[in-house]
């Protein structure tokens, strides 16, 4: 059970590292935001541009 919790913590600080990333990198915000949308409608996410709004600010520890 230990080495499952381990994997599990690897795999969610690789894709918050990932989406820290993305947002860091020298691209506009809107295209950004467009992008994480149309990844996350990939894998069948639906999200709102509000819901990804918040959540670049929460990543980017803007409020």
């Amino acid at each position: 059970m230990k080495a499952l919790n381990i994997l599990y913590a690897f795999i969610g600080g690789a894709i918050v590292g990932c989406g820290a990333a993305l947002l860091f990198a020298p691209e506009k915000g809107e295209d950004l935001r467009e992008k994480i949308c149309k990844i996350l409608k990939r894998k069948g996410i639906k999200i709102s541009d509000a819901e990804v709004d918040a959540l670049v600010a929460e990543l980017t520890g803007e409020e």
